[in-house]
């Protein structure tokens, strides 16, 4: 996922979205299913995390985490096909179908989930979410669907206890505004403070810089202009496009004007890893970590408040 703009923001963009339609014909009504594909990254990331790994048997192409163990079985998530995912399951005793007990998706590409459920697939849509909450949301509802409720139960506490702890190590600095620029891409599409990972920033005591620019029309996703950013003179840039689109401190330092910046001048240019930054399961510890040591890093930086 998240190969193309207008495909990240479509899919950062919607509202979650928690359908299940109905049954599948693969294993025993009420039994834990026997054969998954998932068509999400952050799902595929969730079902592993949760010890649904082992029913996965087909993800989607950008799949990548975690590094050992997923299946060979690849579906193109933004062209798949109702014939390349009914025939995908393999065969046994206790699984005579090859169509999968549950497909989750998190883009309806090709209306792919009419199709299938017209066909008796279960699908479940899990949409980019735009609050913590929501997240969790979906979490919990893959564990309750492939049996590992306890196990989403617990990896959900833990993310709460990494978030909490986090935002509570932040020490208090009256008179600085932390001020900062989140980069989706190097056409200055960036993220408010009503999206996903804009509340974690906002609960770190960061001031986006792109809430003053948003409008009802951009969902949370508002396109900037470099002049903006310069004007604004951001105290630190987060990178979220470090890996699609080769972004460093080095090649902003290089636009126009941004040399000036104080984020770019003071060294708090922070690179996030994209897959990392896009996806909203078990490795949001990871983000928020990586998030929290740089809010703090900027907060010490003396030269930075000069």
């Amino acid at each position: 996922m998240f190969k193309s703009l207008k495909v990240t923001l479509a899919l950062l963009a919607s509202a979650l979205a928690l359908t299940v339609v109905s049954a599948s014909p693969g294993g025993a009504a009420g039994s834990a299913p026997q054969c998954v594909v998932s068509l999400s990254p952050t799902a595929t990331e969730t079902l592993f995390a949760i010890g649904a790994g082992a029913q996965v048997q087909a993800v989607d192409k950008d799949a990548n985490f975690p590094t050992g163990g997923l299946p060979t079985k690849r579906i193109d998530a933004l062209n798949p096909s109702v014939e390349s995912i009914v025939g995908i399951c393999k065969t046994s005793a206790s699984h005579p179908s090859t169509k999968p007990d549950l497909v989750v998706i998190s883009y309806d590409a090709n209306s792919i989930k009419a199709k299938l459920t017209a066909v008796g697939v279960k699908v479940v849509e899990q949409d980019a979410p735009k609050t913590v909450s929501g997240a969790f949301s979906q979490i919990k509802q893959l564990g309750r669907l492939t049996g590992h409720a306890a196990s989403a139960k617990a990896l959900v506490s833990s993310l709460k206890r990494t978030i909490a702890s986090d935002v509570k190590s932040i020490p208090p600095h009256p008179g600085k505004t932390l001020t900062a620029y989140y980069e989706l891409d190097p056409t200055y599409y960036s993220i408010t403070s009503l999206t996903f990972v804009g509340s974690l920033l906002k609960a770190l005591g960061v001031v986006n810089i792109a809430d003053a620019k948003s409008t009802s029309a951009d969902a949370g996703y508002p396109q900037l202009s470099a002049e903006y950013i310069v004007s604004a003179n951001p105290k630190m840039i987060f990178l979220a496009d470090t890996i699609c689109c080769k972004a460093s401190a080095a090649t902003v330092a290089k636009r126009p004007g941004f040399s000036k910046v104080a984020a770019v001048e003071h060294g708090e240019v922070i690179a996030l890893n994209d897959d990392v930054a896009s996806r909203w399961g078990p490795r949001l510890k990871t983000l928020m970590n990586d998030i929290t040591a740089a809010v703090k890093s900027a907060l010490g930086n003396s030269t930075l408040w000069k």
